[in-house]
């Protein structure tokens, strides 16, 4: 019996599996969602042409290299976020606690139930009806802790189901790779084959130190979840969770040029919030106040992103049909909502690789230097106009500092 009973399910190639659910003729061949361009990026790829060593977040480029034959689609971000909520609601409507801990991803706290239905034996019936009402395939795996639930969901791939049992957790974990660990990337991957460490069973008989010495806390962590500890909890999903930003200006306005370029400056904060946060929102909503106090909002449900872009398209979409009224302003806000964990790069189909390179080294600068350290340069214009100052902001200083000047001049 578990005293602690943790439920890992992961939708098989998720935007793959959905496109052969909607079109039967592209089983078992080899498949790319993304991008088509040279400068595309891979989203998603079927079993078959991962047999070429195609991976998600390649460039398209090289997947067509490596596989000629593969067909390519760009996806279709709402027809994913459909069959994602039909998902989640399903198993809302069973599981006692989970956490959507992105798209296609799930965590179940089944803790207690062992005791009445056998938490193993309750999965397997769940998977079942998820692969029947909803034609998805899917694996899942239980153990004691997230991550050992997460790796052995991969070890049951694809479409399975597996249960390590409670006492026989490291002895699971010992021959796999140390690439099988969450949060061990390729460089650090690397790093550690360098020092010799190519299993968990290595890394769990490392003294914590030298690790902590050459990885910092992250060190600590590894060795605790090579040793199969990660008391980490499941985090209840809902989906009221929002995040939103409002202005009031100091005189009411009908300068349209400034309010868009406020709405800029919110979505690139909001935006950033929700990449540090490791978040995706589904829901958009802008909000107009009046003159005269009459307020008015409108919202529209979008694919699940973190992308500024793509979410700056929507608030001005929004706004241009919900100013209609063509009265002074006193205040404007947008809202981001219907959050789940999960990373922007899962909305690859619009983006390229320059694209993404960007986004990182902005996010990089701000988390080193402060949210304003660096923005569009619509807004240090606008700054500068409000301070009526002489002297440069802080904005316009970091924008302009020669440590960045050939990274903004190469991507903006």
């Amino acid at each position: 019996m578990y005293d602690r009973a943790i439920l890992h399910m992961d939708l098989d190639s998720f935007f793959v599996s959905v496109e052969c659910l909607r079109n039967a003729s592209l089983k078992g061949k080899p498949l790319l969602i993304g991008g088509s361009g040279d400068r595309g990026v891979v989203a998603s790829c079927s079993y078959e042409a991962r047999r070429f060593g195609i991976h998600s977040a390649m460039p398209m480029k090289m997947a067509r290299r490596l596989c000629p034959d593969a067909l390519i689609l760009r996806g279709d971000m709402d027809a994913y976020s459909e069959y994602s909520r039909q998902v989640t609601e399903l198993i809302s409507g069973e599981a006692p606690c989970f956490e959507k801990a992105s798209i296609d991803e799930f965590y179940l706290d089944l803790s207690g139930m062992d005791r009445y239905f056998g938490c193993y034996q309750w999965g397997v019936d769940l998977r079942k009806r998820l692969i029947r009402e909803i034609g998805l395939p899917i694996s899942m795996a239980l153990s004691v802790n997230k991550t050992v639930s997460k790796i052995g969901t991969g070890e049951a791939k694809p479409n399975g189901s597996k249960e390590i049992l409670k006492g026989t957790e490291k002895d699971f974990l010992a021959p796999l790779s140390t690439s099988k660990m969450p949060g061990i990337g390729e460089a650090m991957y690397k790093k550690l084959s360098f020092m010799g460490v190519r299993t968990l069973r290595v890394l769990s008989e490392i003294p914590p130190r030298l690790l902590e010495r050459e990885f910092g806390k992250t060190g600590r962590v590894l060795w605790e979840r090579a040793n199969a500890f990660d008391p980490t909890p499941v985090q209840p999903y809902s989906e009221a969770k929002s995040i939103s930003h409002e202005q009031t200006f100091s005189q009411d306005t009908l300068d349209l040029r400034r309010i868009r370029n406020i709405l800029l400056s919110m979505v690139e904060k909001l935006g950033f919030d929700l990449r540090q946060s490791k978040k995706l929102c589904s829901v958009v909503t802008v909000k107009i106040r009046y003159a005269d106090f009459n307020t008015y909002t409108r919202q529209l449900r979008i694919p699940y992103t973190a992308n500024d872009r793509i979410l700056l398209r929507h608030v001005y979409d929004l706004f241009d049909k919900l100013y209609e009224r063509r009265q002074m302003i006193r205040l404007i806000g947008v809202k981001f909502s219907g959050l789940v964990h999960g990373h922007y790069q899962i909305n690859l189909f619009d983006d390229t690789e320059e694209d993404m390179n960007l986004l990182n080294e902005l996010d990089h600068i701000r988390k080193r230097w402060g949210p304003h350290a660096i923005g569009r340069a619509v807004n240090v214009d606008r700054k500068k106009e409000e301070d009526h100052q002489t002297q440069p902001s802080k904005t316009q200083t970091a924008v302009t500092d020669p440590r960045w000047a050939k990274m903004v001049r190469r991507w903006w």
